[in-house]
């Protein structure tokens, strides 16, 4: 399966979510915030890992069998 230009920024996004609570569980440490700051911008970033999460959750449930 080809992925097209949304699906693989909606994977890179979930791997940055994934990645980051990871740290956050295992070291208490928060690699969004340790990059982006406290503010807008970590907040978008956040925001963009939780629309692709339900984007990956929509495919997989929309997929016809």
């Amino acid at each position: 399966m080809k992925m097209s230009n949304l699906d693989w920024l909606a994977w890179v996004f979930v791997v940055v979510g994934a990645l980051n609570w990871g740290f956050v569980g295992v070291f208490k440490f928060n690699l969004v915030e340790m990059v982006f700051g406290f503010g807008t911008l970590s907040m978008l970033v956040y925001t963009l890992v939780g629309l692709s999460g339900l984007y990956f959750v929509w495919m997989a449930l929309s997929k016809k069998k």
